[in-house]
Parts: C-alpha cells; sequence; structure tokens
C-alpha cells in the first residue's frame, strides 16, 4: 500500500486548516504558501473534501476554506479512504463476503486479511487533533537557556 501525492496533501490541507481553526476562513493561497504544495493541486483535492462536507466554505472577499467540525471528529482513516478509494493491499480483502475464487484454498489470504485490519484500525485511531498534539508535545520540550 502506498498513499499518493493526493492523499498526503488532502492530509496536509486538513491539519493547516485545523491548526488555523480560530482564524476563520483561511484562503486556499495562504495554505498552498505555509504547505509548499501547489495552489492548482490543491483546487483538485477541495472539490473530494467538499462532496464529504469535511470543510465549509466562504466564497468572496475574506473567503476560504474552514473544517466544518473539530480535528478531532476528523480520523486520517476517514480521509485517506476519501482521497485514496481503498487502503486495502490486495483488492479481495475489501469484500465481505471474499469473492475470489481462489479464497478457499488461499494461503496469504489471512495475512492480507489481517494486515487490512491492522492498517485501517490504527489510522481511524489517530485523529488531525492527534496529530496537531504530537507535534506540540515534539516542540514543548524543545527549549533552550
Amino acid at each position: 500500500m502506498r498513499i499518493s501525492t493526493k492523499g498526503r496533501y488532502a492530509l496536509r490541507l486538513l491539519l493547516d486548516l485545523a491548526e488555523h481553526q480560530g482564524d476563520g476562513y483561511v484562503a486556499l493561497k495562504d495554505i498552498a504558501e505555509r504547505q509548499m504544495i501547489s495552489k492548482k493541486y490543491l483546487e483538485q483535492i477541495v472539490p473530494i473534501l467538499n462532496r464529504s462536507d469535511i470543510l465549509k466554505t466562504n466564497r468572496g472577499y475574506q473567503g476560504g476554506y474552514r473544517l466544518a467540525k473539530d480535528p478531532s471528529k476528523y480520523t486520517v482513516g476517514n480521509i485517506l479512504r476519501l482521497t485514496e478509494g481503498s487502503l486495502s493491499p490486495v483488492p479481495c480483502v475489501e469484500q465481505e463476503p471474499v469473492e475470489c475464487e481462489r479464497s478457499a484454498d488461499c494461503l496469504t489470504l489471512p495475512l492480507w486479511q489481517g494486515l487490512y485490519k491492522v492498517v485501517n484500525d490504527y489510522l481511524d485511531s489517530v485523529t488531525l487533533q492527534d496529530i496537531i498534539d504530537w507535534q506540540k508535545a515534539k516542540y514543548s520540550n524543545d527549549y533552550c537557556i
């Protein structure tokens, strides 16, 4: 499994919005600048997030984007599934029941099912707020006298 640029950039976009939640609506050009991501690329990601009611949009002067809910309500798993589709290591484990004609005799099926479960459980347990908190903790111990 490999997370594409679209998935990684969507996560960075949402983390930037989470960090600037108190600033009102945030312009896409500001996010692009801070994250060093092309504004054009972010413009391709925003519609995916808008369709899922993750973002609130305000047009015109003082327009931009903000999170529709608190950062603690968004899991990395949900964000990546929106942008990547599936997080499955192989196609057959997405199906319930498994429709592969070899599933009854497949020695590796339990391996792929276990990996799929571990990946989803982990990514569904991490929120945008968790990532922000990890970053704050990392730098809160970094001081000089």
